[in-house]
């Protein structure tokens, strides 16, 4: 009988981190859709996921898809906002930044994926080189 303390199963994590890319790669895709207003919430939710689940698996290579995840949202944010006053400007160079963004961000949510598929950790930001 399994008791409350013991530690979750590898595929119940492997689970987590397959929905949470799934959402993650539905909002990237969504920001180059028109009218894709769902985007923002599913990024939350993703995002809380990853937050939360990060700190059950220390130590664990599936921590790394999660660390990973994190990162990848709060570049794509801080992009985002940087590039905000484009759309200002006129709506062509928002919305090509934009389109760049998530683009970029598409990429990183397919790496990962591929990565977990795998079976292997993401590499530290020190170690990109050695995809």
């Amino acid at each position: 009988m399994n008791s409350p303390d013991q530690i979750t199963p590898p595929e119940h994590n492997l689970t987590i981190s397959w929905v949470s890319y799934i959402l993650h790669l539905v909002v990237a895709v969504g920001a180059v859709i028109p009218g894709a207003q769902f985007g923002p919430l599913l990024l939350v939710v993703a995002l809380i996921i990853d937050l939360v689940k990060k700190q059950d698996l220390r130590g664990d290579w599936q921590a790394s898809h999660f660390k990973y995840r994190i990162r990848s949202v709060i570049w794509a944010g801080v992009l985002y906002l940087v590039t905000l006053p484009l759309w200002l400007l006129l709506v062509l160079p928002g919305w090509l930044a934009w389109c760049a963004i998530s683009i970029w961000f598409i990429y990183r949510i397919v790496l990962g994926m591929v990565r977990l598929h795998r079976l292997q950790p993401m590499p530290d930001a020190s170690g990109l080189n050695s995809l």
